[in-house]
C-alpha cells in the first residue's frame, strides 16, 4: 500500500488542519507515516505569514522534490502564490488552498490511479469550515492539546496576509468543541489550548454575540480536564464578561495572550490596530485577576515607524514587565496595506530595534522569574530527557527543568 507522510510547518493552527488531513486519510484506509524518507507520497503543509515561514516551507518542498517523492502541497503557501509556486516548482503534483484540504484523500486518489496532477481550484476568497465528523490523528502527542475554535478573520491589520489566505471568521458550534474536548480527556489530555486566529471573536458569527465565556463555562464543567488555556485575544474584545470568567472558572488558567503589536497610538493607527492607552487594558486585566500572566508580542520597524515611537514602546515594555513576549521584525507582504507605504525602514533598524527590545524583555523574565524561587506549582510535565531531565510547565507557562 502507498505511504503517506505529512511535513508541517507554521501556526498551531495550521496543526491542527495537519492532523485533520491525517484524520481523513487515515478513516479511507491510507497508511500513514511521520517519517517522509519511507513514504513515497508527501503532503507538505505551508505557512505564507512572513517571507522566512515561506522560505521555510519552499526549501522543504525542493528538498523532497530533489528525494524523488510525489509532493503535495497544501495550506497558505498555495492559497497566496498558486501559480507563481506551479511555475516555479513545476515537479509538485498537486496543490489545494487554506480551506480545501478536505479534498485531500480525493488529491491522493487520483495520484495513485494515474501519474497526471491533480491542482484543485484554489478559491479566490476562502471560507473555512472545520470537518466535525473527521478523527484527528495528532502529531504530537501529550498532556496538552489545542483545540480549534474558529479559523479566519474579520479584522483588516496593516501587516497581515491572514484574512486574504484564511477568509472571514467561522466559528465551530460550542457543543462541537466541547464534544472534541471531552474525546481529547478520554485519552488523557489534560489541558486544553484554546485557538483561532481571534479567540475573542469567537461566536459572533454564530451566535450574534462573542461566546467565549459561555465557551469556556461548558468547557469547565469537563471532569478530567485540568487547565483550559486562551490564545490570540484582541485587544477590544477582552471585556469584563471575559475576565470574569478568567477569574472564577477553576479550570480556566490565570494566562491570557494578548498581542497588542505596538503601544505608540499613532503606529497602532497606521497599523489598523485599536489605538487607545494599552497600559489602561493591562491594569484592568490584572486587577480583575490577580496572578495572571500575560504574554503579547510585538512588531518593530512598521513602515514611518520613528526613533521616538520605537522609544515609546520600549518605555511601555519597561513600565509594564509582561511575563511572555515575543518581537518580530516587520516583514513586507504583497497584498497588505503596509506593502506600498512610504517610509519602510532598513533592516538594519530593525534588526537593532528587535535586539534592543528583546534584551529588556530578557531582563524582565529574569526579575519576575524570581519570584517563582522556593515555591511549589502544580505542573504538567512536557517529557523527559534522555540524559534524566523533566521537562515541566506551569499555568503561567514558566518553563521549569530538575535533575531526578
Amino acid at each position: 500500500m502507498t505511504k503517506i507522510a505529512l511535513v508541517n510547518h507554521g501556526c498551531a493552527k495550521n496543526l491542527v488542519d495537519a492532523e485533520l488531513m491525517l484524520g481523513i486519510l487515515a478513516d479511507k484506509g491510507y497508511d500513514i507515516t511521520l517519517d517522509e524518507a519511507d513514504a513515497e507520497i508527501v503532503i507538505v503543509n505551508t505557512c505564507s505569514f512572513i517571507h522566512d515561514a515561506e522560505k521555510e516551507s519552499v526549501d522543504t518542498i525542493l528538498e523532497l522534490v530533489n528525494s524523488g517523492k510525489k509532493v503535495v502541497v497544501t495550506g497558505c503557501l498555495p492559497q497566496k502564490h498558486k501559480e507563481e509556486l506551479k511555475e516555479a516548482i513545476p515537479e509538485v503534483v498537486a496543490m489545494l488552498g487554506t480551506t480545501d484540504f478536505t479534498q485531500i484523500a480525493e488529491v491522493v486518489d487520483n495520484l495513485i490511479k494515474s501519474d497526471f496532477k491533480y491542482v484543485k481550484d484554489i478559491s479566490e476568497i476562502p471560507s473555512y469550515c472545520y470537518p466535525e465528523s473527521v478523527n484527528r490523528q495528532q502529531i504530537t502527542v501529550g498532556s496538552s492539546s489545542y483545540i480549534k475554535i474558529a479559523d479566519g478573520c474579520n479584522y483588516n491589520c496593516g501587516y497581515c496576509i491572514i484574512p486574504k489566505l484564511r477568509g472571514k471568521c467561522h466559528s465551530r458550534k460550542i457543543e462541537d468543541i466541547v464534544k472534541e474536548a471531552r474525546q481529547l480527556a478520554d485519552k488523557g489530555v489534560s489541558e486544553v489550548v484554546l485557538i483561532a486566529q481571534d479567540t475573542t471573536s469567537y461566536g459572533i458569527d454564530l451566535y450574534r454575540k462573542n461566546s467565549l465565556p459561555k465557551l469556556l463555562e461548558e468547557l469547565n464543567k469537563i471532569e478530567n480536564i485540568s487547565w483550559i488555556r486562551i490564545m490570540y485575544a484582541y485587544p477590544t474584545n477582552v471585556d469584563d464578561e471575559l475576565l470574569d470568567k478568567i477569574a472564577t472558572l477553576d479550570k480556566v488558567v490565570k494566562y491570557i495572550d494578548l498581542p497588542l503589536q505596538h503601544s505608540n497610538i499613532e503606529v497602532l493607527k497606521s497599523m489598523c490596530r485599536p489605538a487607545f492607552d494599552y497600559k489602561e487594558l493591562i491594569n484592568k486585566i490584572r486587577n480583575k485577576v490577580p496572578n495572571i500572566a500575560i504574554r503579547t508580542a510585538f512588531i518593530v520597524g512598521y513602515p514611518g515607524e520613528t526613533e521616538e515611537q520605537f522609544e515609546d514602546l520600549y518605555k511601555f515594555v519597561e513600565d509594564v514587565k509582561f511575563d511572555k513576549m515575543g518581537v518580530f521584525e516587520y516583514s513586507k507582504e504583497k497584498g497588505t496595506i503596509s506593502y506600498t507605504m512610504k517610509n519602510q525602514i532598513p533592516v538594519k533598524t530593525k534588526k537593532a530595534r528587535y535586539k534592543k527590545l528583546m534584551e529588556l524583555q530578557q531582563k524582565i523574565s529574569a526579575e519576575n522569574n524570581k519570584k517563582y524561587v522556593g515555591k511549589v506549582l502544580p505542573c504538567i510535565i512536557e517529557g523527559v530527557t534522555d540524559d534524566g531531565f523533566v521537562i515541566a510547565r506551569s499555568m503561567h507557562l514558566k518553563l521549569t527543568v530538575w535533575f531526578i
